[in-house]
């Protein structure tokens, strides 16, 4: 096995199976504290306590450390508080520089991290060549989001690993809309690689989690963000650890699938009438589709964006008119979810929906797209 084969990785689980009984599926141990024999040695050297001594979470991060070719990963409860554990680590007086137009979660939560901490935050368009290039100084973080949500912008990596050096900061690239399947921040020059493991890389709607994996475990950073989980309690549970793996053992399959569903939808609305705008990295036509092919294999995602061309009223009544696409927010599901991200985040333009593709039957959606927007 090389390390492209993640479906061979994450179907076999690396190879784990459950020792004692020989059973192909790992099982979920809920104690939640360890005993001692009569010498008060741990009856186990690796389970003390369950806030960082739980199997099932070290199997999950040692396969997805692997996958996205990293030194170490943790797991989180949520993938904001695994945005959280990292932006943290700058100090008050320190300096983050966050890419504009993200996920609302991250940008709101910095926003308040920032004022309260007295550090300076500076929102920076970093798919904008001029933009990035204007950015000087002295930082702790750059953060980025490729491809981007809910615009969909793809981010040159190894260009912000050059913006972020420059700076005497680290780089953390949020890539929760590709997954481990198709791009790998690392391997581009990212110092640490975020991911809302909720989405993709669980896929069924069923568990919150939240992972960071990093270039270098030596790290003082890395260091300070184990023990802060640790400290603070941030852990996953047995259980959500448990159905995070049942997840997984299928995500290429599913990812592989989702893409090319994904890539058939963008290109049915980018034909269509009543589509202004298809936002999809995949898409030829796409400003950051040169980035997108260097930086992604086999596929460019599940989520797309499109702009209805009668405005809000016409993106009201399409969502509203939906049969196979649940209204719900999230993305990364085998079910197809659609939202309009303006009644949420105010700032969206209000003809713009979103949409993340799942795993039914391309022509299925299409059609129900289709009908939804011609009425």
């Amino acid at each position: 096995m090389t390390d492209k084969n993640l479906d061979t990785l994450f179907a076999q689980l690396g190879g784990a199976i459950d020792a004692p009984t020989g059973g192909v599926v790992p099982v979920i141990q809920p104690a939640t504290t360890f005993v001692r024999d009569t010498n008060n040695v741990p009856t186990s050297p690796h389970h003390l306590y369950s806030r960082d001594d739980d199997d099932l979470v070290r199997l999950a991060e040692d396969l997805l450390c692997q996958a996205e070719g990293g030194e170490a990963a943790l797991l989180f409860p949520s993938g904001m508080a695994a945005v959280a554990a990292l932006l943290r680590t700058v100090p008050t007086g320190g300096r983050i520089v966050l890419q504009s137009d993200i996920y609302w979660g991250t940008t709101k939560w910095t926003r308040d991290y920032c004022a309260r901490r007295n550090v300076t935050l500076d929102e920076v368009d970093l798919a904008n060549t001029e933009a990035r290039d204007a950015v000087t100084g002295k930082a702790d973080v750059v953060w980025a989001e490729t491809p981007s949500n809910p615009y969909l912008k793809s981010v040159d990596i190894a260009a912000c690993a050059a913006l972020a050096k420059s700076l005497g900061a680290v780089l953390c690239v949020d890539s929760t809309a590709a997954t481990p399947v198709i791009s790998n921040p690392l391997k581009h020059g990212a110092d640490y690689v975020m991911h809302s493991a909720t989405k993709g890389i669980n896929g069924h709607s069923d568990v919150l989690a939240g992972l960071l994996v990093t270039a270098e475990a030596a790290s003082k950073r890395w260091t300070d963000i184990r023990a802060d989980r640790h400290d603070a309690g941030a852990v996953l549970s047995p259980f959500a650890a448990w159905l995070l793996i049942r997840g997984m053992r299928t995500m290429p399959l599913r990812v592989e699938r989702m893409c090319a569903s994904a890539m058939t939808v963008a290109e049915a609305m980018e034909a269509h009438g009543a589509v202004s705008h298809v936002l999809y990295p995949g898409l030829a036509s796409d400003p950051g589709y040169d980035i997108a092919k260097r930086q992604m294999s086999g596929g460019f995602g599940s989520l797309l964006s499109i702009r209805v061309a009668g405005g809000r009223q016409a993106a009201l009544a399409a969502i509203g008119r939906l049969k196979l696409f649940k209204r719900a927010t999230s993305l990364g599901g085998v079910e197809s979810l659609v939202e309009h991200r303006h009644t949420i985040e105010d700032t969206v333009p209000d003809d713009l929906l979103r949409l993340s593709v799942g795993i039914e039957n391309a022509d299925d959606l299409i059609g129900d797209l289709v009908q939804a927007l011609e009425g």
